[in-house]
């Protein structure tokens, strides 16, 4: 009984949060995770239909003409959609979606669906020093756009106070288990306030 909940869970650059997010679907069956559409280029370790779909610039803008993404969002010159297919069939088995965006797709969602419905947790790095670390430690980036994501890190850092909760990321599995906690809470609260509107009052 989640009512269609909606799992939003965005962070800067680095922060972790799409290490948390598949920790999150690994221990709870019933959250299933809306896979995005991107421009950018597939990583080594990434796979197809699993980590992102990969598409070029011009199949992308077409299926946003065709209103395929629920929202999208622009980050570093690469495009990202979310589609509504996921949405539509995970509603329909009764499962929480999570969606791991960035503060621009959490701000589309918000706009398109009841703010009750939707569980949202901005992930924050323990200081600005751990985050280029951590940036500096998966070796993807070069100095330079290391530089850029920790500028453009304290400006989405910025959009902290839009979201209903906030953890700070110290410990991947301590912090995964908190999001599972709060998840859990809601379901609780969702559950009251259902009893409570379904008595009836003579």
């Amino acid at each position: 009984m989640n009512k269609n909940k909606i799992i939003i869970i965005s962070s800067p650059s680095g922060a972790g949060k799409t290490t948390i997010c598949n920790k999150i679907i690994k221990k709870n069956n019933n959250i299933k995770l809306s896979i995005s559409y991107t421009t950018r280029p597939k990583r080594k370790n990434e796979t197809n239909g699993v980590d992102y779909f990969f598409v070029n610039k011009k199949k992308f803008i077409q299926l946003k003409k065709q209103n395929f993404f629920i929202e999208t969002a622009n980050v570093f010159d690469h495009l990202y959609g979310s589609p509504y297919k996921y949405i539509e069939k995970t509603f329909r088995a009764d499962n929480y979606i999570l969606f791991d965006i960035d503060w621009q797709g959490a701000k589309r969602l918000r706009r398109k669906f009841n703010r009750n419905d939707i569980i949202d947790i901005f992930i924050l790095p323990p200081s600005k020093f751990e985050l280029k670390k951590r940036l500096t430690k998966r070796g993807r980036d070069n100095n330079i756009e290391i530089k850029k994501r920790l500028s453009l890190a304290v400006s989405e850092i910025g959009h902290y106070n839009e979201y209903k909760y906030n953890i700070v990321n110290d410990n991947i599995n301590q912090t995964v288990n908190n999001i599972l906690k709060i998840i859990e809470y809601e379901e609780l609260l969702y559950k009251i306030n259902f009893k409570v509107k379904s008595i009836k009052i003579f």
